[in-house]
């Protein structure tokens, strides 16, 4: 990527951005599927249906957290804003962006579940590391919001889809109310995705304009309107190629879940993500979500598949490693 810094800022900025919405689609295409599992799993939502619902309220999610709550975007472009020679921070940029996307085909191939947010994150400190500077590139603030993201999402998404678990399980609501609530909590779960995701993509929007030298650019910049759907219509469309991998791993093949089970599960990872958003963490509706179906699960008495989940563990685990890696040696490679 060499090519960079003699290509001019407009190029430059030009192939980040055809980056970045390879992520976005990516996102929608392996990440948001993680909303509707549960509703599809418990017989709530047909597939098809779901994946219709969610890239509607991926939309909606990301135009409306992009303009109402940017404190994630932010987060995400303090991160992304590497410091340095104007070259090198550009193939950093795209080294991460090239990493991340790689990641989540190669997740969705075998059908587990991972986070777009931490590979790209991990990528994004694996470039750093291999500029200029090396450590000196990273700041703590933005990270130390992640590691905290990441602790909440997970510890929040079980021990709420339990405590839901536990409650739904005394009250023998219908089935039905069940399933009508499933999809009204599926609804919000790919609502708050477009909320948090949108923003991630959006703040690396913010950190391209940043090297560019944009007037208005940097982590504070507003956000127009008119990039905020771009980035939310980008998500919807790639929730709406499929997924289906994704879906049927963690709502049906990690633990049974009836229809009692999955809304608790669309409850707690709900409640955990939109918590999160709240505060302007950066959190992986991954995380969320399969945690929130753990709890729920065990909550009711269901069987956890351990195979399945050693997996989804195992993958959880290589993300931040495997995707740091990735990026350094794309920078080392090209740069």
């Amino acid at each position: 990527m060499d090519f960079l810094s003699q290509a001019g800022r407009e190029p430059a900025l030009a192939l980040v951005s055809a980056l970045v919405l390879a992520v976005l689609l990516v996102n929608g295409w392996t990440d948001a599927p993680n909303a509707i599992a549960a509703a599809v799993g418990a017989g709530a939502l047909s597939f098809r249906g779901g994946a219709a619902l969610a890239a509607v309220c991926n939309l909606a999610g990301s135009c409306w957290g992009a303009l109402c709550l940017p404190a994630v975007a932010r987060t995400v472009g303090e991160a992304a804003a590497l410091t340095g020679a104007p070259g090198s921070a550009w193939a950093g940029l795209c080294a991460a962006l090239a990493a991340t996307a790689a990641w989540g085909v190669l997740a969705w191939r075998f059908g587990i579940p991972t986070s777009e947010s931490h590979a790209l994150l991990a990528a994004l400190a694996g470039a750093a590391l291999a500029r200029p500077g090396g450590w000196r590139n990273l700041t703590a603030g933005p990270w130390e919001r992640v590691g905290l993201g990441l602790v909440l999402s997970l510890g929040l998404g079980c021990g709420l889809g339990w405590l839901f678990g536990r409650n739904l399980g005394r009250r023998n609501l219908a089935r039905s109310l069940c399933r009508r609530g499933q999809i009204l909590g599926a609804a919000g779960m790919a609502f708050l995705h477009g909320a948090q995701d949108g923003q991630k993509c959006l703040g690396l929007f913010l950190a391209g304009a940043a090297l560019a030298g944009g007037s208005r650019s940097g982590p504070d910049a507003a956000v127009p309107a008119w990039l905020a759907a771009v980035c939310g219509g980008t998500m919807a469309l790639g929730t709406l190629l499929g997924g289906r991998r994704i879906v049927a791993r963690i709502g049906e093949g990690l633990v049974p879940l009836s229809p009692a089970a999955g809304l608790a599960a669309d409850l707690g990872g709900g409640a955990a993500l939109l918590g999160c958003t709240l505060l302007g963490l950066p959190v992986s509706t991954t995380h969320a979500k399969t945690s929130a179906i753990l709890g729920a699960g065990a909550a009711l008495g269901g069987r956890v598949d351990r195979a399945c989940a050693g997996e989804i563990v195992l993958t959880w685990l290589c993300t931040f490693p495997a995707c740091g890696a990735l990026g350094y040696l794309l920078v080392r490679a090209f740069a």
